[in-house]
């Protein structure tokens, strides 16, 4: 009777282990992939779920993609949606054909090749490299999540598998990875950590069930579904995996020494402990195309599959070719000289660097001319030339600079004069545009608000600062719609520069695109705003960060059909803008100026005759050109707008003389910019900028008649007020 209750505790005990070391898997996808459902009632377009209803199904061709059954739990986020599978005939709609399960008597060559556990819905049968295995329970679905068995595919993966008597945990080892599960939960451990499966444990028949994804998501295990065939296949890969890129931007024969970055990986953490190159050179020495090849094992004595690259070896780079020739290889004293550069490269000469390169040469002698080229890969040479200058003279430097010195070029003269020079004493008309000047403190040493104003109709901004807080910062415009009503704002012209080192040239980029975009048009958009609504607008000046030292320089001409309040504001570069504007306070106001100023457009519209005589249109003085009075949007108080910044003056000249020169030529010391001339935009100069006062940059040359002249300028940032447009005659040309 002992004996026999003995047999008894023995063997349910015996059957108690049995059941808690079976097979484990979670759902059918993996951590954000749907969940499958797999049942017997299929059809190919379809498959009903155990309650009966129909889904649409979303299939994957490639093994180890995502992909969802046809019964697949997808919380509603793909229902009715349908992908496009591909056949060797070409693209069906919202259908994937598979070929059907090769049995275990027929080749390897199948679906389930090596590497690759191939687990029959609704059965017991599992196919692995070519054989048939059985699992102790099928594989089967309970409220719409699959299940297997843990030591089915344990078995079949290599895993290691063990109980923990003192937890009651069923254990899973892979490498440095452990999963461990319990019977009758939601929850399992991954690496220590709980998480849960979207299906309770259970047990089938001594058979420990688990949701299959519990596993491959854990695992990072990839797979395929075969709706035709009615299979999931596992890719149970355990091979190492070797890949390597070169680190050249090219390869040159003779010259690179080639850099290969290798990554070498272990599905399973086990070490890589060995490589194999084949091809590999680390300097190929003649051109052409190159196939290298490279391969690791791990620990285990296992090798990856091989992994090839094609290397481009070119041919070793030229120096560029430096040439030039002059129209004569003799000039009388101020002469102009003609160059045509025809240096040539076999790919493209990326610098230019003249030496003793002039219009004319006012000293006779001989002169030696050079030029060096420079191709992308810092290659060069040099050219030069000697011509003979005579004694006999042709133009003085003062004729020559008023006759020959290119549009955009600057000249020296003695700008000591101008200011005995008539003035051309116009009158002007204003235009009511808002003007928002966002200019101080220029120099910005905290987060925080520099600017905040309300504005309704034509307005027009000018952004300018530095940055100066030690970190990378962003500035962002946020325009916010305080009315009952839907307002628009709409953008027409717009520039920006920077962020850039130099004021100047930040300042010079923004006019020259400002005035780009009317030309082009190309900066014109609608933005709406629903009650209550805020937005950041001028989008790129918070599209990249500023350094610590960078400007940015900003014009953009909008209109807004309500009131809009808009605020300007500097933050770190990974704040967000709408989060962190409540707790911004605004930014007291340096030396510089900034303010709101009405009537910003000022038309010019001079009908006199002009350039028969010496004569100057002076703007920005305060006293032809009055500054703009208005207030500062942070405080209120009084502010004048001193150079008159960010103001657009439209000057009409409708009487220019015949053979008349009219430069720009800067009063207040630096000027780097530009300004538009009958529609072209011209650079005040080419190259950096011109210098008070005896600098003069050529805007326009006229011919045998009188001409009506249109200007379009607009103070450029960083630069320095005021200027004067000057008219003068120019000498008569001589023959040659």
């Amino acid at each position: 009777m002992n004996f026999r209750r003995l047999l008894i505790t023995t063997i349910l005990a015996a059957s108690q282990v049995a059941m808690v070391l079976p097979a484990s898997a979670e759902e059918l996808g993996q951590e954000n992939q749907p969940e499958v459902h797999i049942t017997d009632q299929g059809t190919e377009a379809g498959v009903l779920n155990q309650e009966g209803t129909e889904q649409e199904v979303t299939n994957e061709v490639q093994s180890g993609e995502t992909i969802t059954d046809p019964n697949a739990d997808v919380n509603g986020e793909n229902e009715g949606e349908t992908v496009t599978g591909e056949t060797e005939q070409g693209t069906v709609e919202g259908e994937v054909v598979l070929p059907p399960v090769v049995p275990n008597n027929q080749t390897e060559n199948s679906t389930s090749g090596s590497g690759q556990l191939v687990l029959m819905v609704n059965s017991n049968k599992m196919y692995q490299n070519g054989k048939e295995y059985l699992a102790g329970h099928p594989m089967e679905v309970k409220d719409g999540v699959s299940y297997i068995s843990i030591r089915a595919i344990v078995e079949r993966a290599g895993f290691q598998l063990s109980f923990d008597n003192s937890t009651k945990e069923t254990i899973i080892k892979r490498g440095t990875d452990e999963l461990r599960f319990k019977l009758d939960t939601t929850s399992y451990k991954v690496n220590g950590v709980t998480q849960t499966m979207r299906g309770k444990s259970y047990s089938a028949k001594n058979n420990f069930m688990v949701p299959l994804t519990a596993i491959t998501k854990a695992l990072n295990i990839s797979y395929s579904y075969d709706a035709v065939g009615k299979k999931v296949i596992v890719n149970l890969s355990t091979l190492p995996e070797a890949s390597f890129t070169i680190g050249n931007k090219e390869v040159v024969a003779g010259e690179t020494q080639v850099q290969y970055l290798t990554t070498a990986t272990s599905p399973i953490g086990l070490e890589i402990v060995n490589e194999e190159w084949i091809g590999r050179q680390e300097i190929f020495e003649t051109p052409g195309n190159y196939t290298v090849t490279y391969r690791v094992q791990d620990s285990s004595g296992q090798w990856s599959n091989p992994y090839s690259l094609t290397i481009r070896v070119n041919k070793p780079h030229t120096p560029p070719v430096a040439n030039f020739t002059t129209d004569k290889d003799t000039y009388k004293m101020g002469e102009l000289i003609t160059y045509t550069d025809l240096s040539t490269d076999e790919v493209g000469i990326t610098e230019r660097y003249w030496e003793n390169q002039e219009w004319a040469f006012f000293t006779p002698g001989t002169m030696t001319i050079r030029l060096k080229v420079v191709n992308q890969f810092g290659l060069y040479s040099t050219y030069e030339k000697t011509i003979t200058i005579t004694n006999e003279t042709l133009y003085t430097r003062d004729e020559f600079n008023k006759l020959f010195i290119p549009v955009g070029e600057k000249y020296t003269f003695e700008g000591t004069q101008v200011p005995s020079w008539e003035r051309v004493k116009y009158s002007y008309s204003s235009e009511d545009v808002t003007l928002i000047r966002s200019n101080s403190p220029e120099t910005v040493y905290s987060k925080g608000v520099v600017y905040r104003e309300t504005a309704i109709g034509d307005t027009r901004f000018m952004i300018h600062h530095v940055n100066a807080t030690g970190k990378p910062v962003k500035m962002y415009v946020i325009a916010t719609n305080n009315n009952d009503a839907t307002a628009r704002l709409t953008q027409s012209n717009f520039g920006f520069g920077g962020p850039s080192i130099y004021a100047t040239a930040a300042g010079k980029a923004s006019v020259q695109r400002y005035f780009e975009s009317m030309q082009t048009g190309s900066k014109y958009k609608d933005t709406w705003f629903a009650p209550g609504e805020s937005k950041i607008i001028l989008n790129e000046l918070s599209a990249t960060a500023m350094k610590q030292g960078d400007v940015i320089s900003l014009f953009a001409d909008m209109y807004s059909d309500h009131t809009l309040n808009y605020t300007v504001i500097m933050i770190d570069k990974d704040q967000d803008p709408f989060k962190t504007l409540p707790y911004l306070s605004a930014l007291a106001p340096d030396i510089h100026n900034r303010g709101t100023y009405m009537e910003a457009n000022r038309n010019i519209d001079y009908a006199g005759l002009v350039g028969e005589t010496p004569s100057r249109l002076l703007i920005g003085d305060n006293s032809s050109d009055p500054f703009l009075i208005g207030h500062d949007g942070p405080t209120g108080e009084y502010r004048m707008n001193a150079g008159n910044f960010g103001v657009l003056y439209k000057i009409r000249l409708h009487r220019v003389a015949p053979n008349t020169l009219i430069t720009f030529n800067p009063r207040g010391g630096f000027y780097s910019g530009s300004i538009m001339v009958n529609g072209s935009i011209i650079n005040l100069p080419n190259n950096g900028g011109v210098n008070a006062p005896n600098d003069s940059a050529v805007l326009f040359r006229n011919g045998e008649r009188e001409q009506t002249v249109e200007i379009l300028f607009t103070a450029s940032p960083g630069s320095n007020l005021s200027v004067n447009l000057l008219f003068q005659q120019m000498p008569e040309k001589k023959n040659e």
